[in-house]
């Protein structure tokens, strides 16, 4: 029995000559110009290429590999880019207005300040005969979801014609006038000073989003789910009567003093937006299971052997920390910045470890290079797209 040809297989090679000349003439097409022709490139394999600030307006991209791809500043606007592989591209910046990106995988890509006013993001799929099992479904590296975990800070997003699946996505400051969300999943979406005004939501998802500054008030929220959205944090957070700021700073004082000054906090389930300075500051023990330090400077803070536990540490700025001996079970650390933070075990006595427990955290995309994890706990934790670059796993539990 002969065997299936690769997933990989209907992508056509295109060398880097032919591609300079295609460019060429597409940019003498683009200006109605003698000699000037569209260029056809679907299905073509131009995944890692450096295309920053290519004039590809009108161009035929359909099926084509772009992941990797360095768009960033590229004139994509009217291109055919139907089910196009777009994983992990830089497009910030990119001009992508009235683009047809049906079916296309956005995963990972990084869409800061991007245009895609009137951009077509609905669901679609390429089929392909096969000899052998007649139509087939091609499938972006089988990856679900096309703007899942993509960044989009500043993205103008105007009038956008979807029900994408912007499940982790970084929307922050983008420009969602008038859009088209109905059915749009935007679980986990940071929407911090959104632009909303007249935006259709009904029947969006948009458990867990950060909507911190933005103005929902105005887009269309009939039968929203709105559940356990992150809202502005109050200017001072209290806790029994007590400001948060100074609860920390006794515990600090506690730590600093071996216990003979302040007192340990223990702080279940409150909001440390409100505190203003983290980092570096000497927090050992600290018991905040279940607490919001979303986007955060926490970098060189010292943790060793607190409680974090279910915690909302999405983009906080981890750089350097101690968390030796921490628990972070069920913590969500998705683009946390962890480079060269202590993940190993504290010692708590002659012959004594404490293992820093990341069991079930959540740590899409995180940026853990470097970092020091040795004996760790990652069971069943979610490390899709985390930068594991030099990082110390020597014993630590986990499944890759």
């Amino acid at each position: 029995m002969t065997a299936p040809a690769p997933a990989e297989s209907h992508l056509r090679p295109v060398a880097a000559s032919s591609l300079r000349e295609a460019l060429e003439a597409h940019g003498r097409y683009v200006q109605r110009l003698a000699g000037g022709c569209r260029l056809s490139l679907a299905r073509a394999d131009l995944s890692d290429w450096n295309l920053e600030g290519a004039a590809l307006a009108e161009a035929e991209l359909a099926g084509a590999r772009l992941a990797g791809a360095i768009l960033a500043g590229a004139d994509l606007s009217r291109a055919n880019l139907f089910g196009a592989d777009l994983r992990d591209a830089d497009l910030r910046g990119a001009i992508l207005r009235r683009t047809d990106l049906r079916g296309a995988c956005l995963r990972g890509a990084n869409l800061s300040g991007a245009d895609l006013s009137e951009a077509d993001l609905r669901e679609g799929r390429i089929a392909m005969q096969d000899r052998q099992d007649g139509f087939r479904i091609l499938t972006p590296g089988d990856r679900q979801g096309n703007v899942e975990y993509a960044i989009i800070a500043g993205a103008d997003l105007t009038g956008v014609l979807t029900a994408v699946d912007a499940t982790d996505a970084s929307l922050t400051g983008a420009v969602l006038v008038g859009a088209r969300l109905a059915g749009a999943r935007l679980d986990g979406a940071d929407l911090s000073d959104a632009r909303m005004d007249g935006a259709d939501l009904e029947g969006a998802s948009l458990r867990g989003a950060v909507v911190a500054g933005a103005n929902l008030a105005a887009a269309g929220l009939n039968q929203v789910d709105l559940s356990e959205v992150l809202k502005a944090p109050p200017p001072i957070f209290y806790v029994d009567d007590a400001p948060l700021y100074e609860l920390v700073d006794d515990h600090e004082a506690f730590c600093d003093s071996e216990g003979a000054k302040g007192a340990p906090a223990r702080l279940p389930e409150v909001d440390f937006r409100s505190v203003r300075r983290l980092a570096r500051r000497r927090l050992s023990g600290l018991v905040a299971p279940g607490s919001i330090f979303f986007g955060l400077d926490l970098s060189g803070a010292q943790l060793q052997g607190a409680d974090l536990s279910g915690c909302d540490l999405r983009k906080a700025d981890l750089r350097g920390a101690d968390l030796r001996g921490a628990r972070l079970t069920g913590a969500q650390l998705i683009r946390a910045d962890l480079r060269e933070a202590r993940l190993g075990p504290l010692q708590i006595g002659d012959g004594r470890l404490l293992r820093t427990d990341l069991n079930r955290a959540i740590l899409r995309y995180a940026d853990l290079s470097g970092v020091q994890a040795q004996r760790a706990r990652f069971l069943e934790a979610d490390l899709s797209g985390a930068n594991l670059t030099g990082a110390d796993l020597r014993g630590a539990e986990i499944v890759v």
